[in-house]
């Protein structure tokens, strides 16, 4: 089978939901996926009841099983790399080459973290070098922490930080953009600003033990937070004209629309919070509004 009434790109947490509420309502959905998601080294996922301290591959693997169950739910192992309109819908090409048609598309396909070039920084990222303070911030409260950003950003981040440690650093990475009212702001909450440009994160088996700097400057840490920039892993404003919002994401309305009518997105790729329970959440709802959609233009 070809021909799909939807067809979800990404099979982590906001697909796989999007796809439970869609079999749910006897849609015939294939959900293309490429078994990479982005927490992929994280050893525990938090803040999403009832799943509170599972690894993500035990979250993803029984929303799995439990979608596979709906049998008008199709699953494809692959990547998309191309994606078209047509006439009655859209094409989807995968990078095998086949080709796959749906009236409606949902973009569930997350986004590709652009790590640094910091040795040590990747193979830590998402065990000991965290994106979110409400998703891991709790197991390393009350320990020495650092934050890896500047300006705004890492001056807010610093905000959140200090509720769950008072023993952190902000790092700049070299000499820093704050306003002398920050700078005075972080020194009055006791805050180090460390403008040392980082040379390497020393860890072991992804764990932080130090920050060594170009200076020699060399800071024993816990664990590191870190904004850092990102790709969608669909060419979606490219190949389809879907809107992209200043940040990066795929600008979608309250309905989890694009500004192409019958493509839909939901999950990392279209807001900032990051979390599986906000993915689940999305998918869900989006796959509501892709089947009272269809309803609507059958009835």
């Amino acid at each position: 089978m070809k021909n799909f009434d939807v067809i979800i790109i990404g099979g982590s947490y906001a697909g796989l939901s999007a796809g439970m509420s869609l079999g749910r309502s006897l849609r015939n959905v294939l959900i293309i996926d490429s078994g990479k998601p982005c927490n992929r080294q994280t050893p525990h996922s938090h803040n999403f009841i009832t799943h509170d301290g599972k690894t993500p591959t035990e979250i993803s693997d029984l929303a799995r099983e439990q979608v596979k169950a709906y049998d008008t739910v199709k699953f494809h192992e692959d990547s998309v790399v191309k994606l078209k309109k047509t006439d009655e819908g859209f094409e989807t090409e995968t990078s095998a080459g086949e080709k796959f048609y749906a009236k409606k598309l949902i973009l569930a396909s997350g986004v590709k973290d652009i790590m640094p070039d910091i040795p040590g920084f990747a193979e830590s990222w998402g065990i000991s070098v965290l994106h979110c303070p409400y998703c891991h911030g709790y197991e390393v409260r009350n320990e020495v922490t650092g934050i890896l950003s500047d300006g705004d950003m890492g001056y807010d981040f610093s905000k959140l930080v200090y509720n769950l440690t008072k023993d952190f650093f902000l790092f700049s990475n070299g000499q820093s953009v704050l306003s002398n009212d920050q700078k005075n702001k972080l020194a009055r909450n006791n805050i180090s600003l460390v403008e040392d440009e980082v040379e390497k994160i020393e860890h072991e088996n992804g764990n932080i033990r130090k920050i060594i700097f170009r200076s020699g400057k060399e800071i024993s840490l816990k664990a590191l937070y870190a904004k850092i920039p990102f790709e969608q892993n669909i060419n979606a404003s490219g190949d389809l004209g879907c809107e992209l919002t200043e940040h990066g994401f795929i600008k979608v309305d309250v309905m989890q629309k694009t500004n192409i009518p019958g493509v839909f997105a939901c999950g990392d790729n279209v807001t900032m919070m990051r979390s599986v329970a906000n993915a689940v959440a999305q998918g869900n709802f989006t796959g509501a509004v892709v089947n009272k959609e269809l309803a609507e233009e059958k009835f």
